[in-house]
């Protein structure tokens, strides 16, 4: 048994409640903590920033990954999101060949209405504090704008508009990507990658979300969305020819695949034993509540599921670019592979009995620990 099967990595969406915080030490004894190199708590009393950055691990190279806005419950609450978007990010960019390391950072506030352009300078201000460690870029409830701004106080930001020397919204990317892999999924479990006449349910119509539903229309599928937003349902119908999910339960849908692109943790104890899907590819992180436990029921009840932190980084292909000069049209080959990746991802977890979670974060931690020798040689 190899370290990783002996080693248990867990991604859980769970938080200790207020009464039980004084069980435990407050940053390295949380549920999430998993050998983070550093932690940045930011706050600014004139903007009324509350920021939290995550820096998991710079083995490969500087920790990218977006910085998401989002009213928390509280500030626990945001510290565990951090932690476990920081980790994803970290073997997100090895699984895919990056010389990048894994980080994350989380405002606290409601996008809407509490960000301000002086909050979003400011923050920028912090990533630039820390030299490089930590490159951001675009995520849930912020935006290239943002990005902008911030690339006027630093040099560590990724995501930035064309106009200003960068690659624009990675979102078309990211879905290409989560479209590459449901097609390598859909040949995996049919035999086929053809998914004209395949139902599949789509929860989440955001930017990725509405590209990945255009692509699946294109092709003939036969798409049913799901979102908080009743108008943004009504325009997937309009624009795309989608139905919006009536059912009682959206778990339980009677559809080929099942697509969660909104936020992560929808597979877990209460869900995990309804799903009919046969097949789960979205663009959502973390979509696996406790990895070690939502994971193996789903091998156990033939589900095939293609790991969101392997299928959703066409988008931190697309950032990366930025650094390294892409040329026009490169991420969007590059992000092609993540069909062949997918392909071999379930290869490996059949043949090794494992998770496709499993088999994907050991091939990812192997990159990283073949990484960190080489580093420790020079």
């Amino acid at each position: 048994m190899n370290n990783f099967q002996t080693k248990t990595y867990r991604m859980t969406a769970d938080l200790l409640k207020a009464n039980e915080l004084h069980k435990i030490d407050p940053v390295f004894g949380q549920v999430s903590f998993d050998g983070h190199e550093q932690v940045v708590f930011c706050n600014d009393k004139d903007t009324g920033l509350k920021a939290i950055i995550g820096i998991h691990n710079t083995v490969m190279g500087p920790a990218l990954g977006g910085t998401r806005m989002w009213n928390y419950a509280n500030e626990w609450e945001a510290l565990n999101d951090v932690l476990r978007l920081s980790r994803g990010m970290t073997y997100k960019s090895a699984i895919t060949g990056l010389n990048l390391g894994g980080g994350k950072a989380v405002i606290i506030g409601d996008a809407k209405t509490d960000k301000t352009p002086e909050m979003i300078t400011r923050f920028g201000q912090f990533v630039n504090s820390l030299s490089g460690k930590y490159i951001t870029a675009e995520d849930v409830g912020t935006t290239t704008e943002d990005m902008d701004r911030i690339h006027e106080v630093t040099n560590y930001v990724t995501g930035i508009s064309k106009e200003n020397g960068g690659s624009g919204n990675p979102s078309p990317v990211t879905a290409y990507g989560v479209y590459m892999g449901m097609k390598a999924a859909a040949k995996y479990k049919f035999g086929s990658d053809n998914l004209a006449g395949k139902k599949v349910l789509v929860q989440g119509t955001g930017h990725v979300g509405e590209t990945l539903i255009s692509y699946l229309t294109k092709e003939g599928a036969i798409v049913f969305v799901s979102d908080i937003h009743q108008d943004k349902m009504e325009n997937m119908v309009t624009k795309y020819g989608a139905h919006i999910f009536t059912g009682a339960d959206l778990y339980s849908a009677d559809v080929d695949i099942y697509s969660p692109c909104a936020l992560g943790a929808t597979i877990n104890d209460d869900t995990v034993y309804k799903i009919k899907a046969k097949v789960i590819a979205g663009a959502a992180n973390n979509q696996l509540a406790v990895e070690d436990i939502h994971g193996p029921i789903l091998r156990e009840r033939g589900i095939a599921y293609a790991p969101d932190f392997l299928i959703n980084a066409g988008g931190i292909i697309n950032v990366y670019g930025e650094l390294v000069k892409y040329a026009e049209g490169e991420a969007m080959r590059k992000t092609e592979n993540i069909y062949n990746t997918t392909l071999e991802i379930f290869s490996f977890a059949d043949i090794n009995n494992l998770t496709t979670q499993q088999a994907a974060m050991q091939i990812a931690q192997n990159t990283i620990d073949q990484r960190k020798k080489e580093n420790a040689s020079k």
